[in-house]
């Protein structure tokens, strides 16, 4: 993985200034520490930072074909590189690296912008063809990678990390208020946009061509939602399962392919220790996987890696987050995050790759099998609720709507009053922090509107799609690449881990896609045809284990000993927090929580990071952001294993 800055002046005239393009790279250094390289030609110029995976000595970057005219920044891994790269032997295509990104370069001149469909792995690409004073950006199918862009005076710029596009003068640092409630009802901001004013995410699966001064967005895949309507086909499980068992086994091996120490993020829960069953079979030579848990809770999540660990037959590591270093880390988190995710989970995982990046460069996890194969207890729960409104119809909504109105907790209110509504004004994803009525209270009854506005084109996407499908789709689309995979990208990338999922290989999810509900959730129980394909394989008890997010301990420590440190932030004189919500509200959020009358952490929490994401980028000036670049860049060095190959 890498970081990856560009920037192309609409006047061909005008050439692009080395000093914001160097300074973008040093905004950025964690990403690749391996080394730079800066490529300027005529009004484009691209950055990149090298963290060395394949062909270390010879894969420099950005990287250009034989007549030079077609040059390429890149951050991913390209899985199918070696198919690719016989294909364009074949047709007389001469490659002089072992790198990956070779096949990216030699692919676009065979095939043109198709090269994108012909990829197998996780990207963010920016190709320069100086032949036609043309720029091409892109984004992997599912949005492993990152890549933000913005136009500025009619100029395209872009980076792996929005920070580095404030090394730009006509960048401005503004807060993008349209998409503040967004921020704080899901504790993430769906893309396109960001909370960056002006700040633009590319969609996963799309490409931008800018040329002649003008951008041009278009799709060059999605997820097959017409394979889902199968449903009626038969299908015998056993067959799947096994089916399942060998595209996990490939998807796996091919992200095994590396030249530096490979590792596994081990939770203990099916995912990972699936990820780790499929590694031995490809690997058997010795494997380190990494778990994470936190002070007072040794025989929760750590005991269930340990178990999982034991099974695989692994050289077993463990990081313990207490509540000083998860205060501490704050500061660090949002820095790296660019974007506040108020999900309680950054800290651990970001604590866990500094862990593995002493020993590792590259980790596999199991993230994404929740979305492919509908792992998330809600699921069931949205299905009940439809399953209700169809017996029930309106009598049903009547009783439900005076139920609502006499019942005391709000946890139940809320339930009460989502089961009265259709499921796309219902569902909203796997995470929330300030609930439907809580966003009412403070911006009004019509505050979400705008939300469901910009989600309908996706649930009329899935319109005629089973239940389940139309809200996995929504997940895949929006909380997968906007919460988990941003986050997974910036938390690992602060220390210069590259995160490899094989659960999203597309071709595994485009199989996935096209499997009944019924081999997904049985019942009450999600990844169903998972349990069936690692029967015998991963211990009974993992695999029975019901799905658990990572349990921080946030309510207990904001009733402890955060409390204290979040309300001296949230109440300071001049807080973000002070301004959005009032003083009198923030104490009445702080004290529901505290006195245990309500849980409240998850909107805490999200008004903390908020704070911490305002002061790390909408303070000071440019000389300051690159002083909290170096003061909070992971101080990654010579990994052990690297020192002790070299004898140094």
């Amino acid at each position: 993985m890498c970081g990856i800055v560009g920037r192309v002046n609409a006047d061909r005239e005008r050439a692009v200034a080395p000093e914001p393009m160097a300074s973008a790279l040093e905004l950025m250094a964690h990403r690749g520490p391996d080394g730079e390289g800066l490529y300027f030609h005529e009004n484009a110029a691209l950055g990149h930072r090298r963290l060395a995976i394949l062909d270390r000595a010879g894969g420099a970057e950005p990287m250009a074909n034989e007549a030079r005219t077609v040059w390429v920044a890149f951050n991913g891994e390209i899985y199918n590189h070696l198919a690719l790269r016989a294909q364009l032997e074949a047709k007389g295509h001469r490659f002089a690296t072992r790198s990956d990104t070779e096949a990216i370069v030699h692919g676009y001149e065979e095939w043109g912008d198709e090269v994108l469909g012909r990829l197998r792995g996780i990207f963010a690409i920016a190709l320069w063809d100086g032949r036609r004073h043309r720029l091409l950006l892109a984004r992997d199918r599912l949005g492993v990678k990152p890549v933000y862009w913005t136009l500025a005076g009619g100029d395209l710029l872009f980076a792996s990390e929005a920070k580095a596009l404030f090394a730009f003068d006509e960048v401005r640092r503004e807060i993008n208020g349209e998409r503040l409630v967004d921020y704080l009802a899901l504790r993430y901001v769906p893309g396109p946009q960001t909370l960056f004013k002006g700040i633009e995410r590319l969609q996963p699966g799309h490409r931008l061509v800018f040329e002649d001064g003008a951008a041009h967005l278009a799709q060059f895949w999605d997820v097959p939602v017409e394979a889902s309507y199968l449903e009626a086909r038969p299908c015998d499980a056993v067959e799947e399962s096994e089916a399942l068992t060998q595209l996990i086994l490939e998807a796996v091996r091919l992200r095994l392919m590396a030249e530096v120490p490979v590792g596994l993020f081990l939770s203990g829960g099916i995912d990972s220790t699936a990820v780790g069953w499929a590694m031995r079979q490809a690997a058997p030579s010795s494997l380190k996987s990494f778990a994470v848990g936190y002070e007072g809770d040794s025989e929760g999540e750590l005991a269930w890696a340990r178990k999982a660990a034991e099974a695989l037959g692994t050289e077993h590591r463990e990081v313990l987050v207490d509540c000083a270093l998860f205060r501490d880390s704050l500061a660090k988190l949002a820095w790296h995050l660019d974007e506040p995710i108020s999900d309680g989970a950054c800290i651990p995982l970001m604590q866990l790759a500094k862990r593995a990046r002493d020993e590792v460069v590259v980790v596999l996890s199991g993230e994404g099998a929740d979305e492919v194969l509908a792992g998330y207890p809600i699921y069931a729960r949205m299905l009940l609720m439809e399953r209700a409104r169809a017996v029930g119809g309106r009598s049903l909504e009547r009783a439900l709507a005076v139920a609502g109105r006499g019942a005391r907790h709000p946890k139940l209110r809320r339930y009460l009053d989502l089961a009265r509504r259709p499921l796309p004004e219902r569902y909203l994803g796997v995470g929330r922090a300030f609930d439907d009525a809580l966003v009412a209270r403070h911006f009004g009854p019509r505050a979400l509107k705008g939300l469901f506005e910009r989600l309908e084109p996706l649930w009329r996407r899935t319109q005629g799609a089973h239940p389940l499908h139309r809200m996995l789709y929504n997940d895949t689309k929006v909380w997968l690449p906007d919460d988990l995979l941003l986050k997974a990208d910036k938390t690992t990338m602060a220390w210069a881990v590259e995160l490899r999922v094989p659960f999203l290989d597309h071709e595994l999810l485009e199989s996935a896609w096209s499997l009944p509900p019924q081999l997904k959730l049985k019942g009450t129980v999600g990844k169903h045809l998972l349990r069936m394909s690692m029967a015998g394989k991963i211990p009974e008890g993992i695999l029975r284990r019901k799905k658990k997010g990572f349990p921080v301990p946030l309510t207990r420590w904001l009733r402890a000993e955060l409390y204290e440190p979040c309300r001296e932030r949230l109440l300071a004189s001049g807080s973000v927090s002070r301004g959005i919500l009032g003083a009198a509200a923030i104490e009445g959020l702080l004290e529901e929580h505290r006195s245990g009358r309500v849980d409240r952490r998850e909107e805490l929490y999200a008004l903390w990071l908020l704070e911490e994401w305002h002061e790390a980028f909408l303070t000071g000036g440019r000389r300051e952001l690159l002083e909290r670049a170096r003061e909070r860049r992971g101080d990654i060095g010579r990994p052990a294993w690297l020192q002790a190959a070299s004898g140094t």
